[in-house]
């Protein structure tokens, strides 16, 4: 029962940003999304209820800081292209540290949401191997970011 709520979730998601409502869409949407939950197959977790407001509380902090960096990093790019600042690109490797996969992604996201990153591989043992227009001093930095982004999710999801 729960696959098939996600199922039709995503199927009117997929449905309302195409905006295409035709027989053949809606057929091709319901099959993406069952598709898309076949190969996910995402883990039912129970929620305790006294557990959800501070689950929600530091889902708020998460998308502040993460939102804080997005901003701070844009800035920065931009300087770099503005003023032609020299770069040193390089690739730093991250431990992500995350107990859960779920951990593990949003982390990777956050990392690659902010201008001048990007993961660009997770190793099974979790390292997140991030390209970096400027890694000099990059590598401390993104650690110190990684850390309060991990003490965040396992507020979220512990």
């Amino acid at each position: 029962m729960f696959y098939g709520h996600l199922i039709l979730t995503l199927a009117v998601l997929y449905l309302l940003l195409t905006a295409d409502w035709s027989l053949g869409n809606v057929i091709f949407a319901f099959l993406l999304a069952g598709g898309i939950i076949w190969l996910v197959r995402p883990q039912v977790t129970p929620i305790d209820p006294r557990r959800l407001p501070g689950m929600i509380w530091g889902l708020i902090v998460y998308l502040g800081v993460l939102l804080k960096d997005i901003a701070q990093n844009a800035v920065w790019v931009a300087a770099v292209v503005v003023f032609s600042r020299p770069i040193n690109p390089g690739i730093i490797a991250i431990p992500s540290e995350c107990q859960t996969q779920m951990g593990t992604a949003l982390s990777a996201h956050a990392i690659t949401a902010s201008p001048g990153e990007m993961v660009i591989e997770i190793s099974d043992d979790g390292i997140m191997y991030v390209h970096c227009l400027d890694a000099t001093n990059r590598e401390e930095l993104m650690e110190a970011a990684q850390k309060q982004r991990r003490e965040l999710l396992q507020n979220i999801f512990a």
